[in-house]
C-alpha cells in the first residue's frame, strides 16, 4: 500500500463515516441537540453541537477539486447552526485547495498524523491476569465510565463530557466497543470503527492507577484480531504529531500515511 491519493480517500472517508455515525447517535439520544451532517463536493460535513471536535469536514478536495461553491454551501451549513467552518484537509487535497482556503481567511489550528498498517492476525497472547472483549450491551454505562477516567485523568473538569461521548461511542453500530481487565479490575476502554475494509483505532485510554499493566498492548491485538474476522484490509490511527501516541503506534507496525492540518475559518 502506497501513501497516495487513493489511500488517503479511503482513511478520510472511514473517519468521516465514523464521525457522521457518532452525529446520528446523538441525535437519537438527544433530538433536541440538532446534530446533522450532509455530504457536499464528496466530503462529509458533520454537525455534532457547537463545540463539539466532531464539528468539521472530513475528505475535503480529495475527491473533485474544491471550489467556492462547496465551500459557501459547507460554510452555510455550520453558521446557521452557530457553528464554526472547521475542516481537516489532507495534504492529498493539493495545493489549490489550501490556496482558496488561506484566500478565504482559513487558519491553522491543528496538525495530527494519520497513521496505517496491514490488518493481519496477531499471535496467540501470553497475558497474564490480562483479558479483553467487546463489552455487552448492558456494560456501555461502564465503558463509558472506564474511558472517562482515562481521558480525563489530567483534566477533572472534562470527566462529565467525557463520559457523554463515551456514551455516544457505544451508540454507534459500526463501533465495537472493547474493554480490557487486570485481574477482573475494568482499566481500559477502546473502540473500533469499520467501513469498507478500513479499521479505525480510537478512543484507547487506560485508568491512572491500572497503567504500565500491557493493558493497552493488549487492547490493540484484539481490536486487530476483531479487524482480521471481518475482512477488513486495512487500519487507521490518528495522532498529534510526533506525540507519544505517535510513536506507540509506530511501534505496533503503523506508518505515517501523511501530516494533516486542520483549518479554521477566522
Amino acid at each position: 500500500m502506497f501513501a497516495d491519493l487513493a489511500l488517503s480517500r479511503r482513511l478520510e472517508s472511514a473517519e468521516g463515516f465514523a464521525c457522521r455515525e457518532f452525529a446520528e447517535a446523538r441525535r437519537r439520544l438527544f433530538p433536541e441537540s440538532g446534530a446533522e451532517w450532509i455530504e457536499c463536493g464528496g466530503a462529509y460535513a458533520v454537525f455534532d453541537t457547537v463545540d463539539s471536535p466532531v464539528t468539521q469536514t472530513f475528505g475535503l478536495g480529495l475527491y473533485e477539486a474544491l471550489s467556492g461553491e462547496t465551500l459557501d454551501r459547507i460554510e452555510r451549513f455550520f453558521h446557521e447552526r452557530g457553528a464554526p467552518a472547521v475542516h481537516e484537509v489532507s495534504p492529498l487535497a493539493g495545493v489549490g485547495a489550501l490556496d482558496l482556503l488561506c484566500a478565504r481567511g482559513y487558519r491553522p489550528v491543528e496538525i495530527s498524523s494519520v497513521m496505517y498498517r496491514s490488518v493481519e492476525m496477531p499471535a496467540v497472547p501470553e497475558r497474564w491476569g490480562v483479558a479483553v472483549r467487546v463489552i455487552r450491551e448492558d456494560e456501555a454505562r461502564l465503558w463509558g465510565e472506564v474511558s472517562a477516567r482515562g481521558w480525563a485523568h489530567d483534566h477533572p473538569e472534562l470527566f462529565g463530557v467525557l463520559r457523554e461521548f463515551g456514551a455516544l461511542v457505544t451508540a454507534r453500530p459500526n463501533s465495537p466497543c472493547f474493554l480490557a481487565k487486570a485481574d477482573g479490575e475494568p482499566g481500559a476502554a477502546g473502540a473500533l470503527s469499520i467501513y469498507k475494509g478500513v479499521a479505525l483505532f480510537a478512543g484507547a485510554a487506560t485508568v491512572p492507577e491500572l497503567r504500565r499493566r500491557g493493558l493497552q498492548a493488549a487492547l490493540l491485538e484484539e481490536r486487530m484480531r476483531y479487524a482480521c474476522e471481518h475482512r477488513c484490509d486495512l487500519a487507521m490511527m490518528v495522532a498529534e504529531a510526533g506525540s507519544s501516541s505517535q510513536r506507540n503506534a509506530e511501534r505496533q507496525g503503523f506508518r505515517v500515511a501523511y501530516t494533516r492540518i486542520k483549518w479554521r475559518l477566522s
